[in-house]
């Protein structure tokens, strides 16, 4: 994939406000709902990985047309924050008309979210181009489901360009956020054919979690927090419940059967200091995907100019 020079600061003299304009819109939403924090995180990544960091799963479905966004199960009805997006991009277009792409918007919120809720500020280079397809069919060729075992986990990620490390410390990302039951109902009650319950999952939480997510609920609307002990902060928790056998999803505690993957579980655990700082570069690494010169400035981030 073409790399983009990237730079921090890129709108510096074209737009200045930009990255605090963003930083408002986020703090405002999040100040109503800290959950978005999750969701913007997420909507990043999930545009990375498609076809580079392009704001292409911002763009919306047309009668010819289904988009990313509407990709089931991977991004519709789960990817939320849109609207944060939307009411940036608005403010911004208001002072500095067709300058800052919804690509950059996306990257400087995902960023200010990690930020706000504990993890660590980072430079964001900028300068990504808005891309102009938008294909929902893509999606689950690329990005990894809830589902994948280590080994899944690696070659998918090894696919962008990251090392096994890397992986495991974007993992770390479900440290805040919420989960659709049906993303790991499977592990409560249709683990194989010789065990209805995943062994690998501490009894007490999967107690819990059969509390939460009753067998056959016709709700599929119930949410549960990815790491409970701390949903909406950006902590490593999510690496201590891995080693007390409560990780969520099948894709969290198959960190556990790896021996490099585990000694990396352990190692983030013990030093929050060092994982926050290790989470900002592999975001940073992340923005980076795919960022070629092509695409346009979107004057609304749902829609390709005309």
């Amino acid at each position: 994939m073409l790399e983009a020079q990237l730079q921090v600061g890129f709108y510096a003299s074209s737009c200045s406000l930009a990255e605090f304009i963003v930083k408002q819109e986020v703090r405002n939403a999040l100040s109503r709902d800290r959950g978005l924090a999750a969701g913007l995180v997420r909507m990043h990544f999930h545009d990375c990985f498609i076809r580079g960091c392009d704001g292409s799963v911002l763009i919306d479905s047309t009668p010819s047309n289904t988009a990313e966004k509407d990709s089931r199960p991977a991004n519709n009805p789960s990817l939320r924050g849109f609207e944060v997006i939307d009411s940036a991009k608005d403010r911004l277009e208001a002072i500095c008309k067709g300058v800052v792409s919804c690509a950059d918007i996306l990257a400087f919120a995902a960023r200010d979210s990690v930020e706000i809720t504990g993890g660590f500020g980072y430079d964001v280079p900028a300068g990504r181009r808005d891309g102009r397809i938008s294909l929902a069919s893509e999606v689950l060729a690329n990005l990894p489901p809830p589902t994948f075992n280590v080994d899944q986990l690696t070659q998918n990620f090894a696919n962008k360009g990251f090392t096994q490390d890397e992986m495991v410390t974007l993992s770390g990302a479900h440290t805040i956020g919420r989960s659709h039951c049906g993303s790991f109902n499977n592990r409560l009650y249709s683990f194989n054919s010789t065990t209805s319950q995943d062994p690998s999952l501490d009894p007490i939480y999967a107690a819990q979690l059969k509390q939460q997510c009753p067998q056959g609920s016709p709700n599929s609307n119930i949410l549960v927090p990815m790491d409970p002990s701390s949903p909406t902060t950006t902590d490593v928790g999510y690496y201590r419940n891995i080693i007390a056998n409560r990780g969520l999803f099948t894709s969290d505690q198959t960190l556990l059967t790896n021996t490099a993957t585990a000694t990396q579980v352990i190692q983030n655990a013990q030093n929050p200091f060092i994982w926050r700082s290790k989470f900002a570069a592999a975001m940073v690494k992340m923005g980076r995907i795919g960022t070629g010169n092509a695409g346009e400035i979107r004057e609304n981030c749902r829609m390709i100019n005309s």
